[in-house]
């Protein structure tokens, strides 16, 4: 027989395994924010060209971004940075190297 006790450490399982599932999810989608927004800056789009390019990007069809992992995005997004600031030679690795030693 089941007592209350082992339903209450059933269900409080069953709600951890929920959560552990849905922050990876949530982890995905904020990497793929974070790459749409980078590749939104160093296109420089801004207005309706903006938000056209971030609702694509973010669709299940517009980037590759879940296929990246975090250090190729971090990458991405310095390198877009960089791109945004129009650095060349020297001060573009120099800011590469700050920049991807961050966080």
């Amino acid at each position: 027989m089941i007592s209350y006790r082992n339903c209450i450490v059933v269900i409080a399982a069953m709600a951890a395994l929920g959560i552990a599932t849905v922050a990876p999810a949530s982890n995905s989608q904020q990497q793929k924010m974070t790459m749409c927004n980078a590749q939104a800056k160093s296109k420089m789009l801004s207005g309706s060209e903006r938000s056209k390019f971030m609702k694509g990007c973010l669709s299940a069809g517009g980037s590759h971004t879940h296929m990246m992992n975090s250090q190729q995005m971090k990458m991405k997004t310095c390198s877009a940075d960089a791109k945004s600031k129009a650095l060349k030679g020297g001060a573009r690795k120099s800011f590469m190297s700050r920049c991807l030693k961050k966080g």
